[in-house]
């Protein structure tokens, strides 16, 4: 991946740093503690302006994450909650739940946008229920953007600061990636097995 990520950004600037993000956003193993470190890094070398490279992979985040938005606001709560009733066992989802969540994220969905770019693997996944939620296009875009700003801009700055040991920061937040994702699987397998064993004792 690293590979990758370096010789696609070899050439292509900006650009690259846009499209890196995007892709990061939608296909969440390209880690976006990789790019904007690197690209940081390439910043302090006069590649390109520090404030540039915030703002090209704040865009390329935020385009990213609407993608999944967009799926999120064609699935809808009616189709969301169809397929709960055909796959609630393998989505650990009742209707009540379902929509007892939905209700919730009507309520608190900007704070949860703004505060789930920050985490890494849920940066993508939140877009999602936003979408479901039928949360408005324009406060959808203004709390991502501040939460990927945010992100991003802490990225670039490390990268930038620790020039050609910039690595160092995916190698810091790389274990809070794999707790992050740890604990979101061992919740699922958690909430499957509870299901289960509801199921057979009905």
């Amino acid at each position: 991946m690293f590979d990758f990520i370096t010789a696609f950004m070899a050439g292509g600037g900006l650009l690259a740093v846009f499209l890196l993000m995007v892709l990061e956003n939608v296909f969440p193993p390209i880690p976006s503690e990789l790019i904007v470190p690197l690209a940081g890094f390439e910043a302090a070398q006069g590649s390109f302006p520090l404030w540039a490279l915030v703002v090209v992979a704040t865009l390329g985040s935020v385009a990213g994450s609407s993608i999944w938005y967009a799926l999120g606001l064609w699935l809808g709560e009616r189709r969301f909650l169809a397929l709960v009733d055909r796959h609630g066992l393998w989505l650990t989802l009742d209707r009540a739940e379902a929509e007892a969540a939905t209700a919730w994220f009507r309520r608190h969905g900007p704070v949860a946008v703004l505060l789930g770019r920050l985490v890494p693997t849920v940066r993508t996944l939140i877009s999602v229920p936003a979408g479901i939620a039928g949360m408005p296009l324009v406060p959808f875009l203004l709390y991502s953007t501040a939460g990927s700003l945010l992100w991003v801009g802490l990225l670039a700055v490390a990268g930038w600061l620790l020039g050609e040991n910039y690595k160092a920061v995916e190698a810091w937040l790389n274990p809070v990636t794999t707790l992050v994702v740890l604990l979101i699987v061992a919740l699922y397998l958690w909430r499957l097995l509870r299901a289960l064993r509801r199921r057979r004792g009905a």
